[in-house]
């Protein structure tokens, strides 16, 4: 699988709720100390042949965050750690021009590394860049939402 590419939402309704129920299985299992099995029987096994699966409670813990945006049909999209995006890749996913980003980076907002004549942006500095971007955004909205309410325009 592509480090960006989407995983698929459940199919319809009865997936997302066989997600939800996994999901509080696992999040149950996590509550009780030390709980790393998770016993997985089919509809024609009995609990003594079915297969046992240990994992560390991490991973449970991630296994239950992801069943819970299944349950909820949100997209998933897995991404690895210091993985590396293009300019192009960077600002398809913040929604704006390359040449922005490029200017973004120019300026000290944004952090890259070259490699030869390319710019090469970590995805973990491209989210906290996004994050950034979404304070500013709702910093300068709250800004005119208030100076409206001084000037009396009734917003």
């Amino acid at each position: 699988m592509a480090p960006t590419e989407l995983l698929q939402l459940p199919a319809d309704e009865k997936d997302a709720e066989l997600a939800k129920v996994a999901q509080r299985c696992i999040m149950a299992a996590l509550d009780h100390s030390h709980a790393n099995k998770i016993v997985l029987i089919s509809d024609d096994e009995n609990a003594a042949d079915a297969p046992v699966l240990e994992l560390p409670p991490q991973a449970l813990r991630f296994f239950a965050d992801m069943l819970g945006m299944m349950a909820q049909q949100r997209p998933i999209s897995l991404v690895p750690q210091k993985h590396e995006l293009s300019t192009q890749e960077a600002a398809h996913l913040l929604n704006v021009s390359r040449p922005f980003v490029i200017k973004q980076i120019e300026q000290g907002r944004l952090q890259c590394r070259k490699v030869g004549r390319h710019r090469r942006i970590e995805f973990a500095e491209l989210m906290r860049f996004k994050q950034q971007m979404q304070q500013d955004s709702e910093h300068a909205l709250q800004e005119l939402a208030s100076l409206s309410q001084e000037m009396g325009l009734g917003y």
